[in-house]
């Protein structure tokens, strides 16, 4: 268990979560790491901590470069317990330690583990000196708690980003050139899509706040140190925060006799039929983490279900809870589905759509099994709708 040195004195001492497949019902199919990282200086410090099984690791990491009861201060750049659960452990260890934090954080860390802990409270703009270097610490309330807050330090270009540009993914590579743009952009667009999406506005004050920043390294609370790719990243994080799509479609619907997939095969042909590309996604066999993936920068969302006991399938309820709670816009909605008698379920989504802020197209609504004139309509004249 060895701690990696990401610059001159400063060292990556997380710990890796080969095994973690479910993130409070994100899938993580890749692991995830949470990341510490170690600050020497004439003050030794800590910034963030692990989740409490991964303690025992950290530790092992720490020792490899220096004593831990030496360490001076511990910075809890966000209180949730992937990155604050080793804080009990380690302040048992570095007795004279102070723990910095924002004024959120002093609340949240007060909630979680109670009066013990030996607290500063630091703002925007505010400084704190190690010896040879200094961190300074911007507020990014809401980026994706209230208590959220970065560190930045001047002297090595360094901004360590807590939430903010992580990616869950359980690698021995520590850095992004090291494992590939493909496999690191997926996974950052995944955690946005499914933990940062509701905060984009904030999103953009923060990016704003540290605009003014030199920074040549960016190291998340998850995944990969970003490195080489700085300028791609930042990029992708102002579009999504503005909700910027591209032209092209996610179809996502369920189905108990496959008439509502039929239908959905036509909506298919249809986008394709004007040169828009289409992700198909049955919830039988697609998890929404995944397909919200796909709705981060999809310009058309079509949902799709039959009628069960007046209502829609309880997986396109699941899909349409998750998907309000992650607020997307600037979207274009179709609702669609068969029926046998009722036929409750298309309004039902399609009133989701419209309380999503969703520009909503007519909806399809069949009966029973759709025949080939109800095909051919549907490839016809549903996607030239704007």
């Amino acid at each position: 268990m060895k701690a990696v040195e990401i610059k001159k004195g400063v060292y990556w001492v997380g710990g890796i979560d080969w095994d973690l497949r479910n993130f409070h019902g994100y899938l993580t199919q890749r692991g995830s790491t949470y990341n510490a990282y170690l600050i020497i200086d004439e003050k030794i410090t800590l910034v963030d901590t692990v989740k409490y099984y991964m303690f025992d690791e950290m530790l092992e990491r720490i020792k490899s470069i220096v004593d831990p009861a030496k360490i001076d201060y511990i910075i809890s750049n966000h209180v949730e317990m992937d990155h604050s659960g080793g804080l009990p452990q380690i302040v048992k260890i570095a007795k004279n330690a102070q723990i910095i934090t924002s004024p959120n954080g002093e609340k949240g860390l007060k909630k979680h583990y109670g009066e013990g802990f030996n607290l500063k409270v630091v703002n925007t703009g505010d400084s704190l000196s190690l010896g040879k270097r200094s961190l300074q610490f911007v507020l990014t309330q809401m980026v994706h708690w209230p208590d959220s807050m970065v560190s930045y330090i001047p002297e090595e270009k360094l901004l360590l980003s807590n939430d903010a540009f992580g990616q869950h993914i359980a690698s021995s590579e520590r850095f992004d050139d090291e494992l590939g743009w493909d496999v690191i952009t997926e996974e950052a667009a995944k955690y946005y899509a499914n933990i940062v999406l509701p905060f984009g506005n904030q999103v953009k004050k923060a990016l704003e706040a540290v605009s003014g920043l030199e920074i040549d390294m960016i190291a998340p609370s998850h995944g990969l140190i970003w490195r080489k790719h700085l300028g791609e990243i930042i990029e992708l994080y102002k579009g999504w925060a503005d909700n910027k799509t591209e032209n092209k479609a996610v179809i996502v619907y369920d189905t108990m006799w496959k008439s509502t997939e039929k239908i959905a095969k036509a909506i298919q042909d249809g986008f394709e039929n004007k040169g828009i590309s289409v992700a198909m996604r049955n919830l039988q066999t697609h998890h929404i983490s995944d397909i919200m993936t796909d709705v981060l920068t999809a310009k058309y969302i079509c949902v799709g279900s039959p009628t069960l006991n007046n209502g829609m399938l309880p997986t396109v309820a699941a899909f349409l809870t998750y998907m309000k709670g992650l607020a997307p816009k600037k979207r274009v909605g179709l609702a669609f589905g068969s029926y046998g008698w009722g036929g409750q379920s298309v309004g039902q989504v399609e009133e989701i759509l419209k309380t999503c802020g969703f520009q909503t197209s007519e909806p399809i609504k069949l009966q029973y099994i759709p025949n080939e004139d109800d095909l051919n309509e549907i490839k016809g004249f549903r996607t030239q709708r704007k």
